[in-house]
């Protein structure tokens, strides 16, 4: 059996690497293309919802969106990731968030489920947070 040693230079598990960088496009993405500017604060998860909203309304094809609904998703995570001490975890190249009461969640299944117009980004963030209790 191998046990791993964390450094002080081992911010965050490996499993973050991609989400984190996903995350960080979409803010960008965002930022540049419709000026909104997330903070990774849990009320900016309002502005993903109304904006995948949009994006749904305007009739777009779920291939053309799947990387922005994957960047939303990352977002989502990352933010519920600050907020509640989560982290990320990743198996068969999935991505989860584990919150420190050991339950899985999946924002990018959550981000999909909002284009289809029965999912919603700031309340996966609520309930992982236990922020409505």
């Amino acid at each position: 059996m191998t046990t791993y040693q964390a450094t002080p230079h081992d911010t965050r598990p490996s499993a973050a690497a991609k989400p984190v960088r996903w995350a960080a496009d979409a803010v960008a993405a965002m930022r540049e293309g419709a000026r909104l500017y997330l903070d990774y604060s849990a009320q900016s998860l309002w502005r993903v919802d109304r904006m995948i909203d949009e994006i749904r309304r305007d009739g777009a094809p779920y291939a053309a969106v799947e990387h922005v609904l994957r960047g939303f998703g990352a977002y989502a995570g990352e933010v519920i990731v600050r907020q509640a001490g989560a982290e990320w975890w990743t198996a068969g190249g999935d991505h989860w968030i584990r919150t420190p009461d050991g339950r899985l969640w999946d924002p990018f299944d959550e981000a999909r489920r909002c284009f289809a117009g029965n999912g919603s980004l700031r309340l996966l963030c609520r309930d992982a947070t236990g922020a409505g209790h």
